[in-house]
C-alpha cells in the first residue's frame, strides 16, 4: 500500500479473493465506486466494505472490516476512492474563502455530488491504491506497532491499521493527479498512540512519576490535538491565498534561482530535512511555504508561537500545517514527550518541518544569536530514532521594504510591543498593500548531521547553529535598499548626489563581485530601470528623501528615520565586517605611536574582534586571521610590506581602502556601548548594577547624548544595542559590585569607546571629502 515498497499488480486469476475497502463520504460516491466494483469482477460476488476513512482523534469505525479481514493470506486488499476533479483548477488554483462554509468542492456532499454527475460525469474519477496481501500488512503491523493486540482478524488494532494503510495509499495515488504539494501526515494521533517506542517511553515517565500509564495516556490525548498540526488539501489551498494576499504589496513573482530550487526539491524529496530562515518580519516564514506551493513541493510543517493561536486564525493556520508550541513547558514532561516523538514522527515520514532559525523576529537586521530549543528537539528525535542525514537548510528572505521596521525602531526606544489578536492581524494585513518592492529567497548549502548528537552535547549543537548561521550569512544578498541604507548612513548628515551615489553602488557592487558576495537582480544586472523603480518605492514609503528642486538631485535619510534605515543597513553588515576591522584598525594607528606597526595592527584587530563579539558570528581565531588577510591581499597585495614599513605604508594602504565603510558598520555599536559604559562609570563604590533600571536609564541618556551630539545618530539608541553593551561590560567582569579599581576600568573602556567613535568620525569625514572626487556615473 503506502509503505514505499514496490507496487504488486492484481492478476485476473486473484480477483475473485480481493476485499475492497471503498473510502466513501456518502451514498453517491458508494454507489459510483460499487458500480466499478462489479464491472470489474466478473461473475464473482466481490467482497467489499465501505468506510469514511478521516483523520480525526478518534478510533476508526471498523466493527465491518474486522469481519471481513478473515480470509486466506494471499487475499488482495484494493482500496478504492473518488477523486472529484475541478476545471481549470490547476491553472489559478483559485479556491475562495466561502469554501470554507460550503466545504471543499473536491469533497463535494451528496447533493453537490449529484448535480456535478448530472453536469459531467468526468469529473469523478475513480482511484485504486496500492494493494497489498493479509499477510504482508501483518507483518508491516507487527514491525510498526509491535503487534500491539495482537494481528489476528478480530484485532481492532489490526482493522484500524489496515483501514489506515489503505487511507495512505489512495493519498499516494490522489497525489499521482492533484501534486506533491498536497502530501499531507494522517493518522498520526493513532500513529503515535500505538508506536512501540512512544509506550515505552510513556511507560517509563509514568515510572518516574509513580503514576499510572492508563492516566499519562488520557492527559497524552489533549496534548496531541494541540500540537498535532492537521493539514488538509482546502487549507492548503485557502493558506496560500492568504500567503498571496500578504505579499500584495511586492512584486508577484519571487526571485530565486532555479538551481538552488531543483537542489531544494531533490533534498525534500530524499532526506528528513528542516528549513530554517532567517526571521525579519512576521511574513517571511510564509516565503519557504508559498515557495513549495508554487513549485508542487512537498507542504512543510512550520512551527510557531502558541501566542499565535487565537481566535479563528489558530485553527486555520493550524489546518495548513503550523505546529503550535508553547512558549515554556521545561517543567511539563508529558508536554515534552509528546512534541518530541511527533516530530520524529515526522522526520521518519519524510515530512519537512521550518522554523525560525533565531526563534523572534530581528529587532536588529542582522542575524540574532539562534535559538537552540526546536534545533534541540529535533536532534534530540533524530537521536532517540536513528534517524540519520538530518539536512538543515538556512533560507533567506530580502525584501525591499519590511512593513515591521517602523515597530522594531519604536520597540527599540522602549515603547512596549502591541499583542497579537485578531484586530491586529486584520490592521497588519492592510498594512501590506502599501507598494513595497521586491522579494528574493535565497537558499543556502544543507548543514548535514549524518549522525544526530546527543541531546546533552551542548557543545555539539552550538557548532551545528554556528554553521548554520554561517551559511545564512553566505547567501544574504546585498540589495538597493540595503547598500543605499549603508551609503546614505556612511556619509551623514550629508546627502549624495544621484551620480553620486550610482557610482558609489557601481564600486559596491564591484566589490562584492570579487568576493563572490551575492547581489540582488538589478544590482546584478546593472539594470537603471530596475534600480530607479526600487529607489521610487524607498523614496514613496519615507525611508529616503529626495530633494529635486536645485541642479541636481540630492537622496538624503531624515535622521528621525535612521533607527530603520540602521536595519536595513544591519541585514549586510557582516559582509563588511572583515573590512571596517581593517579600516577601523589602520584609522587608529595613523596616529599612533612609533613601534611595530605590524604588531599594533593584529592587536587591534584582536581588541575590536572582542568588543564587538555580542554582535557578530566569527570564525576561530586561525581562519579569521586568514579571511582578513585575504582582504588586505585584494586591498593591497603586498599590505604586508607596506605595514611593516610604518606611517608611510599605513597612509598607503588607506588611501587604496577609500571609500571607507568602517564606520557606517561598527559606530552605532561603539556609541550605544559608551552610553553604557557612560553609566556605569558614574556608579559609586558599593553600587550594584540593576540591569533593568540601567537600560531604562540609558534610553533616556542616550537621547540626551544625541541631542548634544555626544552621538551621531539615533541609530545608536535602542534597548538591543544596550543590552549587548551589558553584555560586554559583565563579560569583562565590570557589572559586577562597583569597586575603586572597577570603576577605573570601566572610565576606561569608556575613554577607549569614545576614542573608536572619534576615530570613526574622521572616517566618515574621509569619506565625505572623497564624495565629490567619485566619477559621475557612466563616466
Amino acid at each position: 500500500m503506502a509503505d514505499g515498497t514496490p507496487r504488486t499488480p492484481i492478476m485476473a486469476e486473484q480477483a475473485a479473493d480481493r476485499l475492497y475497502i471503498i473510502d466513501a463520504r456518502n451514498g453517491i460516491e458508494r454507489r459510483i465506486l460499487l458500480d466499478w466494483i462489479h464491472s470489474t469482477s466478473g461473475d464473482e460476488e466481490p467482497a467489499w466494505t465501505s468506510l469514511d476513512i478521516e483523520d480525526g482523534d478518534h478510533a476508526l469505525p471498523v466493527d465491518a472490516l474486522r469481519t471481513r479481514l478473515d480470509g486466506s493470506p494471499s487475499r488482495q486488499v484494493v482500496p478504492l476512492r473518488v477523486a472529484w476533479r475541478m476545471p481549470a483548477f490547476d491553472r489559478g488554483r483559485a479556491l475562495k474563502f466561502r469554501h470554507l462554509i460550503f466545504g471543499d468542492p473536491r469533497h463535494p456532499g451528496p447533493l453537490r455530488a449529484r448535480a456535478i454527475l448530472w453536469r459531467d460525469r468526468r469529473r469523478a474519477q475513480i482511484l485504486v491504491g496500492e494493494a497489498a496481501t493479509l499477510d504482508a500488512l501483518r507483518d508491516r503491523f507487527c514491525a510498526q506497532t509491535g503487534g500491539g493486540d495482537g494481528a489476528s482478524a478480530d484485532s481492532p488494532e489490526f482493522a484500524g491499521f489496515v483501514a489506515r494503510q489503505a487511507a495512505l495509499a489512495l493519498d499516494v495515488a490522489e497525489r499521482g493527479i492533484r501534486g506533491s504539494r498536497y502530501k499531507v501526515p494522517r493518522f498520526v494521533a493513532d500513529s503515535l498512540r500505538t508506536n512501540p517506542k512512544f509506550r515505552a517511553a510513556l511507560a517509563e515517565l509514568a515510572g518516574q512519576l509513580g503514576r499510572p500509564v492508563a492516566d499519562l495516556y488520557r492527559e497524552a490525548r489533549p496534548l496531541m490535538k494541540e500540537v498535532i498540526a492537521r493539514p488538509s488539501a482546502l487549507f492548503l489551498d485557502l493558506r496560500a491565498r492568504l500567503d498571496r494576499m500578504m505579499f500584495g504589496g511586492y512584486e508577484p513573482e519571487m526571485e530565486v534561482d532555479a538551481a538552488e530550487l531543483a537542489k531544494l526539491r531533490s533534498v525534500l524529496r530524499e532526506h528528513p530535512t528542516c528549513i530554517l530562515f532567517t526571521h525579519k518580519t512576521y511574513i517571511d516564514g510564509a516565503t519557504p511555504s508559498r515557495l513549495t506551493y508554487d513549485n508542487d513541493m512537498p507542504m512543510l510543517h512550520l512551527f510557531g508561537g502558541a501566542n499565535l493561536d487565537f481566535a479563528i486564525m489558530g485553527e486555520f493556520f493550524r489546518r495548513s500545517g503550523m505546529i503550535f508550541i508553547r512558549r515554556s513547558f521545561q517543567d511539563q514532561p508529558l508536554y515534552k514527550l509528546v512534541l518530541r516523538h511527533y516530530i520524529a514522527w515526522l522526520l521518519a515520514k519524510r515530512f519537512p518541518l521550518s522554523w525560525a532559525f533565531e526563534g523572534t523576529r530581528s529587532r536588529l537586521g542582522k542575524l540574532a544569536p539562534p535559538k537552540y530549543g526546536l534545533m534541540k528537539y529535533v536532534l534530540d528525535a533524530a537521536h532517540a530514532t536513528g534517524t540519520g542525514g538530518v539536512h538543515f537548510v538556512p533560507f533567506v528572505t530580502s525584501f525591499d521594504l519590511i512593513r515591521d521596521v517602523e515597530e522594531y525602531a519604536a520597540e527599540q526606544t522602549g515603547r512596549a510591543k502591541k499583542p497579537e489578536s485578531l484586530s491586529w492581524f486584520i490592521g497588519y494585513m492592510k498594512s501590506l498593500k502599501e507598494p513595497s518592492g521586491r522579494i528574493r529567497l535565497d537558499i543556502g548549502d544543507p548543514v548535514v548531521i549524518e549522525q544526530a548528537p546527543d541531546a546533552d552535547d551542548r557543545r555539539a549543537l552550538e557548532r551545528i547553529a554556528f554553521a548554520v548561521a554561517v551559511e545564512a550569512n553566505r547567501v544574504t544578498p546585498l540589495t538597493v535598499t540595503s547598500l543605499m541604507c549603508l551609503i546614505l548612513l556612511g556619509l551623514a548628515p550629508r546627502g549624495a548626489t544621484a551620480a553620486e551615489l550610482l557610482a558609489a553602488i557601481g564600486a559596491v557592487s564591484r566589490w562584492a563581485r570579487e568576493r563572490d558576495i551575492r547581489l540582488s537582480r538589478e544590482l546584478e544586472s546593472g539594470d537603471d530601470a530596475a534600480l530607479s523603480a526600487t529607489i521610487d518605492t524607498l523614496v514613496a514609503s519615507g525611508l529616503l528623501t529626495r530633494y529635486e528642486a536645485g541642479s541636481e538631485t540630492i537622496y538624503s535619510i531624515d535622521p528621525a528615520k535612521h533607527p530603520m534605515a540602521s536595519y536595513y543597513r544591519n541585514i549586510i553588515a557582516h559582509h563588511f565586517l572583515d573590512r571596517a576591522l581593517i579600516e577601523l584598525a589602520l584609522f587608529a594607528l595613523r596616529d599612533a605611536d612609533k613601534g611595530d606597526v605590524t604588531a599594533a595592527f593584529w592587536a587591534k584587530i584582536d581588541r575590536l574582534r572582542d568588543l564587538f563579539k555580542f554582535e557578530f558570528f566569527y570564525p576561530p581565531r586561525d581562519e579569521h586571521r586568514a579571511a582578513i588577510e585575504a582582504e588586505l591581499a585584494r586591498i593591497d597585495p603586498v599590505w604586508d610590506r607596506r605595514l611593516a614599513s610604518g606611517d608611510r605604508g599605513v597612509a598607503q594602504l588607506l588611501r587604496r581602502c577609500q571609500p571607507v565603510v568602517g564606520h557606517a558598520i561598527l559606530l552605532p555599536f561603539a556609541e550605544a556601548y559608551s552610553v553604557v559604559a557612560d553609566l556605569l562609570a558614574r556608579a559609586k563604590p558599593g553600587e550594584e548594577v540593576d540591569a533593568k533600571v540601567l537600560l531604562d536609564t540609558a534610553l533616556v541618556e542616550g537621547r540626551q547624548a544625541y541631542l548634544l551630539r555626544r552621538i551621531s545618530s539615533e541609530a545608536a539608541i535602542g534597548k538591543l544595542l544596550f543590552e549587548n553593551g551589558l553584555s560586554l561590560m559583565r563579560h569583562m567582569g565590570l557589572a559586577e559590585t562597583a569597586t575603586p579599581d572597577s570603576l577605573a576600568a570601566r572610565r576606561a573602556l569608556l575613554a577607549e569607546l569614545r576614542g573608536l567613535a572619534n576615530v570613526m568620525e574622521s572616517m566618515r569625514l574621509s569619506t565625505t571629502a572623497l564624495a565629490d572626487r567619485l566619477p559621475a556615473a557612466g563616466e
